[in-house]
């Protein structure tokens, strides 16, 4: 079960994914798609050695319904959300089967279904019927229609994008060896942005470094390389696309003081931005954008995104980590090959001093790094629902408490600041996070909130 995650099915290639559980999936999700009233379903794969054997195993499941199966190649996970909107088909579903960021040996599945993200119990649910059954794989022969949305989502990007064309900054891209490289390249090459590309082959086994983009160290040669061409403007990629990171020559951007900046963009239009953020973005993100327009605070996770963002028709969400989702002029979903193109807008009117000052120039805090507890999974929630008890009677030397927010975890509100401690959904940790007005009260806050924990 422990495959069946929050939001996606995922674990190691053949200890956790092997011929028979990758079946039954595969059976499992065509069921559901067509109990739902789907007829279709889209799979797409990252770069993985073993996605195009997944692939095979996935689909043959899929098979022992009438469930019409597209194969939509190797391709960055964004291209498999957009086949859900492509104008020259009628796909109603799609299994993109990736790792992520994850090491190499993993591997795994984000569904959505109907254009809806397939997560949380529905997952859970799959697993425990998995489970119960009588696994077992067949050769069922499927039948495979190939399709290029690859080429659709490359022509849509350049025609959306087109004032873009002759960028004025020669721009250095980092793609980590995922398969952002398998859809970015052409898009600039027909805009005429110049460019310096790393790692673009996609590859696997990750032989430059691990595709993540949230973590520092990943960063490196893409800084490095910056700097030896004296190139400003630097864009890094995760395994399969779907978050990033960005650099300029003096700052890197975290994914809530990029949504500041996007949502200021959006204003230019005479749109008053709806902005979701997760309960990790800073506190000056949701006060900077309340000024112009509506901040909403909500769970963390992709798929919580996409559904709040559906629901409150926002025209923008962000995660730190780099999930950015567009739902102004886009679709809906995180797709970081179509945010890095709305990160090159914001200097179609400015230069990059002004966007690096203009952040400098936000009112400033201390906040931690994101910090991870080790736990277990049957007892990670079990300590914040203890936690929780316990700030409704706090020791007397406990700092003030403004506000308790149990959105997702619990996110305590002091005079000069606040504190998060959450259960991840995706790993038997604790995520903690801490923001003030400076180091010292950052730290007392943090020591508080562990000691009652």
């Amino acid at each position: 079960m422990s495959i069946f995650r929050e939001y996606d099915i995922r674990g190691i290639y053949q200890k956790d994914l092997n011929k028979e559980i990758v079946f039954s999936i595969g059976k499992a999700l065509a069921n559901e798609i067509k109990n739902k009233g789907g007829k279709s379903v889209a799979i797409g794969y990252d770069a993985r050695v073993h996605s195009p054997i997944l692939f095979e195993w996935l689909s043959n499941g899929i098979a022992t319904t009438d469930i019409k199966i597209y194969d939509l190649g190797m391709i960055p996970t964004p291209i498999a959300y957009f086949s859900l909107y492509s104008k020259n088909t009628s796909i109603d579903s799609s299994i993109m089967i990736t790792g992520s960021h994850n090491p190499p040996e993993y591997n795994g599945f984000k569904i959505t279904i109907l254009k809806e993200p397939f997560y949380g119990e529905q997952i859970k649910n799959i697993g425990k019927m998995i489970e119960s059954s009588n696994i077992c794989f067949q050769n069922t022969n499927p039948k495979i229609n190939k399709i290029n949305i690859l080429g659709e989502y490359i022509d849509f990007l350049v025609e959306h994008f087109s004032k873009l064309t002759n960028f004025k900054y020669k721009i250095a891209l980092d793609c980590g060896n995922g398969v952002a490289g398998v859809a970015i390249k052409e898009v600039l090459e027909r805009l005429n942005i110049s460019y310096l590309p790393l790692y673009f082959e996609p590859d696997g086994t990750f032989p430059n470094h691990h595709p993540d983009p949230s973590e520092e160290k990943n960063l490196l040669d893409l800084k490095k390389a910056m700097k030896e061409s004296n190139i400003k403007l630097g864009i890094a990629f995760d395994g399969d696309a779907d978050r990033l990171g960005f650099v300029s020559e003096n700052y890197s951007f975290k994914g809530d003081e990029l949504a500041i900046l996007f949502a200021k963009n959006i204003l230019k239009s005479g749109i008053k931005p709806v902005v979701i953020g997760e309960v990790k973005c800073s506190s000056i993100m949701y006060s900077e954008i309340e000024k112009i327009g509506q901040a909403i605070m909500y769970k963390t996770g992709h798929s919580n995104l996409k559904v709040k963002l559906k629901e409150t028709n926002a025209h923008l969400a962000a995660e730190m980590s780099g999930h950015i989702f567009f739902n102004d002029r886009y679709f809906g979903y995180d797709d970081a090959i179509y945010s890095s193109f709305r990160v090159l807008e914001l200097f179609l009117d400015n230069n990059i001093n002004e966007i690096e000052d203009f952040i400098k120039n936000l009112p400033q805090m201390y906040s931690t790094a994101e910090e991870k507890i080790q736990s277990s999974e049957d007892m990670k929630f079990k300590m914040i629902e203890n936690l929780a008890k316990k700030l409704q009677n706090p020791p007397t030397d406990f700092p003030k408490i403004i506000d308790i927010i149990n959105i997702d975890g619990i996110r305590v509100v002091f005079k000069d600041g606040w504190g998060l401690i959450r259960a991840s959904n995706t790993t038997p940790v604790l995520v903690t996070r801490f923001e003030a007005k400076d180091r010292d009260t950052a730290n007392y806050y943090k020591q508080k909130l562990l000691e009652l924990l």
